[in-house]
This record gives C-alpha cells, structure tokens and sequence, in this order.
C-alpha cells in the first residue's frame, strides 16, 4: 500500500497546449492515473515539479491523501502556495484517488459520499478558436449539432490588454449577438474574459452584453485583485459573475467568498491541489449560495474525470466544462474513458476514476513544442502582427 513509483507521460493533442499525466504504483500491485493542469510552454516545468516531489512521497502510505498534501505544502514548498505546487499536487492527488478507489472497488464518487445526481452536464469549449464571425458562428452550430445545449467562448480578440478600444468591443458583441441568432435562445452561451478588463471597461461591456441573454460573464478582471471583480458584480446585479480558474488556493477562494465577489466559482481541481481541495471549496461555496462550474482546461480522460466524480457528489453544482478539442487525441491512447453524449456526462460505474490508458499508444504522442507567442517589444503597445496575447 506504499507509494513505489511516480512517472510522468506528455501527450501532444494537436491543438491547445500538451497535457501532463502522472501515474502512480504502490507496492501491492495497484496503478492510478491523475492529471496536472499545465499552460502553454510550462507544461516541463509542472512535469519537473512533479518529479521532484518524488524523493517525498515513495515509501509513504497510499491511504495519506489528505496528510500528503499538507506534507507537500509544509515541507516541500515550505508553505508558499503556487500554481505550480498546487499542480503539480493535484496530478498525485487524483491518482491516489483512484488507486484508493480501485482497492475498494468502488468508483470514486462513492468514496466521497455518493452521487447527488445521476449523470453531469457539461458545457463544450475549445471550438471556437477565433477567426472571422461567419467562422465562429458555424463553428456554434457544429458544437449544437453534437448535442450540447451549452458552450462557452471568448469573443474578445487579442491581445490581451485592460484597455479595449470601442472597435474591438463592438467586434466582440457583434460576434455574441450573431452567435445567439444561430443557436436560438434555448441553447446557454458562456461568455469568457480571460482576465482583461479594467472594472468601468467590465461594466459597459457586461451592460451590452447582458441584451443577449448569457449564462455569465466570466472572469473580466484580474482574481489577483479581488475587490475589481467585487466592484463589477455590484454593477451588473443581474448578470452572473464567474471566477476561479486563476484562483489555486483554497484561502483566495475564501477572500473571494468574503468579498462577495462573484456567483459562480470556476476552480480547476487540476490546478487547486486535486479532488480534496475542490470538495473543501466547494463546501465554503455552498452556505454563500454560490455554486460550483468546475474550469477544465485538462483532457477529457483523468482531469474530467476527477471532475466528473466531484460534480456527481456536491449539492451546490451547476455545470461542468469540457473541451471538445481533446477528445480525439484523448480516445487515441484511452482504453477506457468517461462517455459524453448530448451534453451529458454518464457516471463511471467501474472501480477508481473509470480511466486507463494504453501507455505505448501514450508514448507515441509525446511532447512537441507549439509555437512561441512574440513578445512586446519597446515602444509598441501590441505583439507584432501574428501574435495573440
């Protein structure tokens, strides 16, 4: 039952960015898979910090989940939390869920509490991919067609910057009014910031945005300034706020709870410490009256996964993301994976997290380096032609 090996696998999926896997083997035989979330161009940094947590975690007890994590944070990080730490974690994390749960036997959910529902829905994402509205709005209706009744783009053209001008705003909600014509009223529209916005830019932007009927306006100001988003949500009462994925420990979280800061959370359990972490925040949430829309910015196989078990247990869930772009590359070296269909994901009813991979296929897609974004350079407010912020 004591942890005997950790090995980390890259899989290059074509598109987004490479998605960094762990498997852990304890002594007696038993395998679990777990992910850690990675941005374009750190994916080996997260890789190494996950090796070089190693040295503390083989011979300890697969059963310590809980007691691990403390370890990582107090001894290892010497308690300074970062996204990379907290990454890095979660990649173990989730994988000692899953051995725990195929040593009882029971899919993890059960571990947690049992299921309050009895499949999850998600929303897709990763199919917009910018381009021309035309292009954006056909890309909507492949999304519809595949049977989902919700999905979440970014319609603000780069770079990313706090200041817009009026002629990429108006871009922007020209591209949300037409996408709404196409899908038709019934079908949820998620609409994502990334963090840009000063607060007056987030208001007017929230105010036109709010005659399209959206979901939420997701993350228009930094979550490292808590009281920009407070200020924006103040403004726009009737346009629910979201943020949470560039948030990772679970005391910023409280910070945003205590501002009143926003209506929805959206934490990666990639990124946040793991499957433990997104229960814990989940649980201060809930007496806010504020619900939970897991980020998944991960593949389809252990990250969803890890997600997909949380959302079946919590009672403050609304929905779940998934990226639509993973799933082929995912399906390649899968041999057994969570099934979508029309927007609904079915829960696993196999031991663990009902996730394994066929690591020759794994080993076949390894890392490629995507291209590197060119960088401001002096004197210019904007990267040079071909770059995105």
């Amino acid at each position: 039952m004591q942890i005997a090996r950790i090995e980390t696998f890259l899989l290059h999926p074509g598109s987004g960015k490479n998605l960094l896997f762990a498997r852990v083997e304890t002594d007696d035989g038993f395998t679990g898979w777990g992910e850690a979330y990675v941005t374009r161009g750190k994916e080996k940094v997260i890789e190494e910090c996950i090796c070089c947590m190693v040295p503390y975690l083989i011979g300890r007890s697969s059963f310590e989940i809980r007691h691990l994590g403390q370890v990582m944070f107090d001894d290892f990080a010497i308690r300074r939390a970062s996204m990379e730490l907290l990454s890095a974690w979660s990649a173990v994390e989730i994988a000692l869920w899953d051995i725990l749960g195929k040593r009882a036997g029971l899919p993890v959910y059960n571990l947690l509490g049992g299921a309050s529902r009895g499949r999850v829905r998600v929303y897709a994402n990763g199919w917009s991919n910018g381009g021309s509205i035309e292009q954006i709005v056909e890309r909507a209706l492949a999304v519809k067609a595949m049977g989902f009744t919700a999905a979440k783009f970014d319609p603000f053209p780069g770079p990313w910057r706090t200041h817009v001008d009026f002629e990429v705003e108006d871009q922007a909600i020209a591209s949300v009014r037409a996408v709404r014509k196409a899908v038709g009223d019934e079908f949820e529209i998620l609409i994502e910031a990334h963090r840009r916005f000063s607060p007056s830019h987030a208001i007017r932007i929230g105010q036109r945005l709010a005659e399209f009927g959206i979901t939420w306006y997701e993350e228009p100001c930094l979550s490292d300034n808590i009281e920009l988003l407070a200020e924006v949500r103040r403004a726009l009462p009737n346009l629910p706020i979201v943020t949470g994925e560039a948030i990772y420990s679970k005391e910023a979280f409280f910070h945003a709870l205590e501002r009143r800061a926003a209506d929805v959370l959206n934490p990666d359990i990639c990124a946040i410490g793991g499957i433990g972490a997104m229960l814990d925040i989940a649980a201060m949430a809930q007496p806010q009256a504020v619900v939970m829309a897991p980020h998944n910015y991960n593949s389809v196989l252990m990250g969803f996964a890890a997600t997909l078990h949380v959302c079946a247990v919590i009672p403050n869930f609304r929905i779940a993301e998934y990226f639509v772009n993973f799933v082929d590359a995912c399906a390649a070296v899968a041999t057994t994976m969570p099934v979508v269909k029309d927007g609904w994901a079915e829960l696993p009813t196999v031991p663990g997290l009902g996730v394994e991979v066929d690591v020759e296929r794994l080993r076949k897609r390894p890392y490629r380096e995507f291209a590197h974004k060119p960088l401001t350079a002096i004197g210019e407010e904007y990267p040079r032609r071909g770059g995105v912020g």
